[in-house]
């Protein structure tokens, strides 16, 4: 069935695409890194290696396997996916300190995210270094992995909250200690999109007259606008989006992949070498290895992003899908659902009772709608809020973490 004509496209309007959108991104997973520090998530060796497998089979550019100065078994993780001969370049984040960087090294990937702090803020209260102390930091510890023979990603953690001029001084420290590629973030999600553009476009202008090293962004979803800010960061030059599957990440989690792929690929035009199609299946499997159900409203791969009930809204995908779906659910993997309830109309009764050659009156179909809608509200609004009570107490419970009780008696074990 032809499209054309049916729809208008404003997102294809010469006269508003921006000046420096690229034609291609490179996908730089951070799920099995900033992912797993969603408060009580724990990835087995096996998951991860299973995650990054999938995600390598799709075309993810860059994943970052974990953080191996954490501990021994995180090494161990990211050294297993090192050595998995994927064609994704296997990354590790360092702090910049050598010891950080050694730990990075001895598990043979491919390359270093080596990050610091930048903001006034990180200087004084976490670091405690001054300006000084962070530049000699950071030339001393990217020369110090180059002297290695790694690919070194040089990150800024609160660069959206830093001053510009300090934030050009130290990229530029950067590019000319080595530095293969240049990243902001937008640490605790406070940019606005307009303003990401404006400090990416600003950054962008700075940095590239010193060397056109690539680009990258890294946003968090405080304000649930990770998704929103990295695609204005696209917008802006950048073609390396950090991301994580189904959004995880550390407080209200990171830019979605599922949300950056598809938005790039279908608003934008964007090419991200990414098998969409997969999307669904590297969802679910992470979802189930995270143990973080997701919402059921979630965009792309949530539940109901294509699930119809309205009468309304099932006349309308019956007589084209476009009515109220922006994209086929098949391009990430999914098939489309009409949920049979409360506002259910007559056809869907007529489509389902066709597929079984049985004729209906309309006083049937009426019959049957009424019914359905009675079944339906069968189930007593107490007792399905005292399931979701149960549901709700379960998962808190599981992403608890150690309690309080059992510090105490960890501690008291060790100092006895």
């Amino acid at each position: 069935m032809s499209n054309e004509g049916l729809i208008e496209n404003y997102n294809n309007l010469k006269d508003i695409k921006p000046k420096h959108l690229p034609k291609e991104v490179f996908i730089w997973d951070e799920t099995l890194r900033d992912g797993e520090q969603t408060p009580g998530v724990f990835l087995t060796i096996d998951e991860k290696t299973e995650i990054a497998k999938l995600m390598d089979d799709m075309g993810v550019a860059v994943i970052a396997a974990g953080f191996p100065a954490v501990s021994k078994s995180e090494a161990k993780a990211v050294k297993r996916i090192a050595n998995e001969g994927f064609s994704a370049s296997i990354a590790a984040p360092a702090r910049a300190l050598h010891s950080d960087i050694d730990a990075c090294i001895d598990c043979g990937v491919d390359e270093i995210p080596l990050f610091i702090a930048s903001s006034n803020l990180h200087l004084k209260y976490k670091l405690k270094m001054t300006r000084e102390e962070v530049l000699d930091r950071v030339s001393d510890s990217i020369g110090y992995a180059k002297d290695h023979g790694v690919v070194v990603d040089f990150i800024l953690e609160d660069s959206s909250r830093s001053e510009f001029d300090f934030l050009v001084e130290i990229y530029k420290t950067a590019i000319e200690s080595g530095a293969d590629r240049i990243c902001a973030c937008d640490t605790v999600g406070f940019l606005r999109p307009l303003s990401m553009k404006y400090l990416m476009s600003r950054l962008r202008d700075e940095i590239w007259k010193i060397k056109k090293v690539p680009l990258a962004i890294h946003c968090h979803n405080d304000f649930g606008l990770a998704t929103a800010n990295t695609l204005a960061a696209v917008e802006e030059g950048v073609t390396f989006p950090l991301i994580c599957i189904n959004g995880y990440g550390e407080r209200a989690g990171n830019a979605a992949f599922e949300e950056v792929v598809m938005a790039l690929e279908v608003l934008y035009g964007i090419d991200t070498h990414i098998k969409t199609d997969m999307l669904y299946e590297l969802s679910t499997l992470t979802e189930k290895f995270f143990t973080v159900p997701l919402p059921i409203h979630k965009a792309i791969v949530g539940v109901n992003a294509f699930s119809h009930e309205s009468g309304i809204h099932v006349h309308g995908e019956l007589g084209h899908p476009l009515t109220y779906e922006p994209i086929a659910p098949e391009s990430v993997g999914r098939k489309r659902l009409f949920i049979l309830g409360k506002f259910t109309g007559r056809h869907i009764i007529r489509r389902k009772l066709k597929s079984k050659n049985i004729e209906a009156t309309d006083d049937q179909i009426c019959d049957i709608l009424d019914k359905i809608k009675k079944e339906q509200e069968s189930i007593g609004k107490k007792e399905r809020c005292d399931m979701f009570d149960e549901v709700k107490e379960r998962t808190l419970k599981m992403h608890s973490g150690v309690d309080d009780n059992r510090f105490w008696a960890i501690v008291s074990e060790i100092l006895e």
